[in-house]
């Protein structure tokens, strides 16, 4: 059988060519190669004309050349999206061609404004060297005429032979010029060759052309100056030319100097440079940086020298630009009264406020207004606005009076009618007499069988409140917190004596306001609630308030709406502070943040040098912030109250010696005269007893005293109340803890209980050990742990002690690492108490 097995051989058809190809040893073989000729398709004759668009319609319409799964919708989508693809490409290109088109005018505008203003440089320049030159022909002009002028009469006579002598040989010298001329035109072209092969100006210009390894191996292509350096000369060199180098004339400027100055201020001040400044000061002695500071007489050494003017400034003249100037009238306009309610706090000022809440202001407002601002306003059935302000008792009261803060215009002094006048309320009387603002007072509780308004006016006559029922001038409304009665005609009563008191403001100046409260809060920081008392307060503005400063970031007002704008007796929470100011403090608008922050800066080193000079605390104020500040020292508070002031004093001053690092005596108030019912009201609220030297309480301060159980005691040598203060001290004192060792055992075996866990054998060596005593184990006499027994058993019964001699067995509470060979050290604790020294 063949190999082909009648099939037809596999060929090319005469299409391909024969090589022959070489191997080695002579062998070679001959092989067949095709040549792959490029595939011409002919068109149809009934499909030569035909448009791009329409073939392609039509090779996407022929069912047989279409995709599997296409349908005619799809087919038409694809070629409407083919269509503005190619439509969004056109615009494109279009557009790109006429951005470029724009670009190119652009440039080209910019050259021609480039171009001319080189031609009008350059015009401006060939302008000034044909003045110099017709300038300079004058002047040889001048010059020739005057030497003719001064020349001798013979000159004229013997110029004519001179021409002729020099004409002579013009023509030998023409021949000895011309070949030089040569030579020298020839050297003239090295010459510049070279000087383009090394182009250098050794005049100090910009070098152009290459750097070649050898001019920087030479040294000749060196540092040149810069373009910027050669743009300075030309400039300087074309003001000479023009006439425009003349020296300006010196500033002479009025330096503001403080005690003390850095450097770097004064060279600004003076507008001088810095380093100008630092040298003056080199050459004076002394050797200071830009950072440093140097004192007024050395900086007014400087400004001297320097030729300006010396304004010597305090560092008080700093508060300057806070100053009040007054208001004209035209410029004033009413604003809302501001209302403090103070009184007792059993007397119902808390029902009261939120009495007058609830009936004044929206429904689902009410709630937590106090608590998110401390101050509100209300407006009443006549539409009056009413400004109130709920301070927590007198302290506040007390506290902004004294820091001249004027906040309150009128104060509702609220008196229980079952309970009457109590100290407090005294209290709250003479401190709106100190502020000087009219009182109203509010008969509250008088829907109870107690009550008895007559009698509370009765008292009120005691200490000179004289009210309107007796023929007086002081309003008194008789409500009830409970039953709502009576707090339209409080209301109406309010609104009458703003009335007559005819509050007015200016609201389109700088603000000025009364911090409140001050919280520091987690994710809003510093807030202070500032009462504006003049002009309006807005959003961005520059302020400062007591030793801190800062920038209006935001205001919210009592209903926790945000304000771009508070006008006078608005009570608005400020955002924006670097830090906690304090209650009372008084808010000022400034023009700029550097005013704010010196003002700020001053202040605080003002209050940091009187702290300073007065040495320790001696207020209750600042006892109390020192004491929240020293939370782990024991403090025994006392009230001290003497004959003369002299034997105060020096009663205080020894009870602030008694005491360590772990207590101390402090000294709520101290005062001259006999024990009063206010002293008693303060030690009851702070458990503090009450010492009297050399005085007595009153029978009122008595009864007081012994119904809230506050411990009086009376002295009248100093050495007995220190010796009785240092001994109530010593009782603060945290018992002194002492270890006895009360014997010790060896460990002999250790076994397993499965309930108990690893109990250790051991026999008492010494002393006696006892159930409840502490134990230590100790491994080669080191201590491994410190515990207690969770059981000792002598055979099998549960013992209280074992001694000296005897074996048992014991087991640790929580701590099985026991071994063979321990010792088991047996302690009990005792406490002895501690005297201060």
């Amino acid at each position: 059988m063949s190999d082909t097995d009648g099939k037809k051989t596999l060929g090319l058809g005469g299409k391909g060519g024969h090589v022959k190809q070489s191997f080695s040893h002579g062998r070679t073989k001959s092989v067949v190669v095709e040549k792959k000729r490029k595939r011409v398709v002919v068109p149809k004759p009934g499909a030569a004309p035909a448009a791009g668009a329409q073939s392609t319609a039509s090779k996407g319409s022929d069912p047989a050349r279409r995709p599997a799964g296409i349908s005619d919708a799809e087919v038409d989508r694809r070629l409407k999206a083919l269509a503005a693809a190619k439509a969004r490409e056109a615009d494109e290109a279009e557009a790109r061609a006429r951005e470029e088109r724009e670009r190119e005018e652009e440039r080209q505008r910019r050259r021609d404004e480039a171009e001319a203003r080189e031609r009008e440089e350059r015009e401006r320049e060939a302008a000034l060297r044909a003045k110099e030159e017709e300038d300079a022909r004058q002047a040889a002009e001048a010059e020739a005429r005057a030497a003719r002028k001064a020349a001798p009469a013979a000159e004229p006579a013997a110029a004519p032979a001179a021409p002729a002598a020099a004409a002579g040989p013009l023509s030998e010298r023409a021949k000895t010029t011309a070949p030089a001329d040569a030579r020298k035109s020839t050297k003239q072209r090295d010459d510049d060759r070279q000087s383009r092969a090394k182009p250098r100006d050794d005049a100090g210009g910009r070098r152009s052309g290459k750097l070649t390894l050898k001019d920087a191996l030479s040294g000749d292509g060196g540092r040149q100056r810069s373009m910027a350096a050669m743009k300075r000369k030309q400039e300087r060199a074309r003001q000479k030319a023009m006439g425009m180098n003349q020296t300006r004339e010196k500033v002479v400027r009025e330096v503001q100097l403080p005690e003390t100055i850095v450097v770097q201020e004064l060279a600004n001040r003076m507008a001088e440079r810095v380093a100008d400044v630092v040298k003056s000061l080199m050459k004076m002695g002394v050797m200071a940086t830009m950072n440093q500071t140097i004192d007024a007489d050395t900086a007014e050494l400087v400004i001297d020298e320097f030729g300006h003017k010396v304004v010597r400034v305090s560092d008080s003249d700093v508060e300057q630009v806070i100053t009040q100037t007054p208001d004209d009238e035209a410029d004033l306009q009413s604003r809302p009264p501001i209302i403090t309610i103070m009184g007792h706090v059993d007397h119902g000022k808390t029902s009261l406020l939120d009495a007058i809440r609830s009936t004044n202001v929206v429904s689902g407002e009410a709630g937590g207004i106090t608590q998110h601002i401390g101050a509100y306003q209300v407006t009443t059935e006549s539409g009056a606005v009413l400004s109130f302000l709920d301070t927590p008792g007198h302290a506040a009261f007390t506290s902004m009076r004294a820091r001249g803060a004027t906040v309150t215009d009128i104060v509702v002094l609220v008196v229980a009618a079952d309970d009457s006048v109590m100290p407090q309320t005294i209290e709250a009387i003479n401190h709106a007499r100190a502020a000087k603002v009219p009182m109203i007072v509010a008969i509250n509780k008088c829907d109870k069988p107690a009550a008895d308004p007559n009698k509370v006016r009765t008292e009120l006559l005691q200490h000179e409140v004289v009210v309107e029922a007796m023929s007086g001038d002081v309003q008194d409304v008789e409500v009830s917190a409970t039953t709502r009665q009576g707090l339209d005609q409080l209301l109406e009563a309010i609104a009458l004596q703003a009335e007559i008191l005819e509050l007015k403001a200016n609201p389109d100046r700088a603000a000025m306001g009364a911090v409140i409260e001050a919280q520091l809060d987690v994710g809003r920081g510093p807030v202070a609630t500032v009462l504006v008392q003049n002009g309006s307060l807005r959003q961005g503005d520059i302020f400062v308030v007591g030793e801190q400063w800062g920038k209006v970031r935001a205001l919210v007002n009592d209903k926790g709406e945000r304000i771009k704008e508070a006008g006078p007796s608005v009570p608005v929470e400020v955002l924006g502070l670097n830090g906690t100011p304090e209650a009372g403090d008084v808010l000022n608008v400034v023009d700029t943040e550097a005013q704010a922050r010196e003002i700020a800066e001053y202040r605080a080193q003002a209050a940091k040098d009187k702290r300073a000079a007065a040495g320790a605390a001696t207020t209750l104020e600042q006892l109390m912030a020192k004491a929240k500040a020293d939370k782990d020292v024991a403090e025994l508070p006392v009230l001290v109250k003497a004959d003369v002031q002299g034997s105060a004093e020096a009663i205080v001053q020894a009870l602030e010696k008694i005491g360590n690092d772990e207590v101390r005596v402090r000294v709520l108030h101290y005062g001259v005269g006999a024990i009063t019912d206010t002293d008693v009201g303060l030690a009851e609220a702070s458990g503090a007893p009450i010492i009297g030297f050399n005085v007595r309480a009153n029978s009122t301060a008595r009864g007081s005293a012994q119904q809230k159980s506050v411990e009086i005691r009376y002295y009248s040598i100093i050495y007995d109340l220190v010796d009785d203060i240092k001994a109530a001290a010593s009782g603060l004192l945290s018992a002194e803890v002492r270890e006895n060792f009360i014997g010790y055992a060896e460990i002999r075996e250790v076994f397993k209980v499965s309930n108990v866990g690893k109990v250790a054998g051991c026999l008492v060596t010494e002393g006696v050990a006892r159930r409840s005593a502490g134990v230590r184990l100790l491994r080669d006499n080191v201590v491994i742990h410190e515990g207690t027994l969770k059981t000792l058993k002598r055979f099998k019964d549960e013992v209280k002690e074992v001694q000296s001699g005897q074996e048992c067995g014991m087991a640790f509470e929580n701590y099985d690492d026991i071994r063979q060979g321990d010792v088991i050290e047996i302690f009990e604790r005792e406490e002895i108490e501690r005297n201060l020294a």
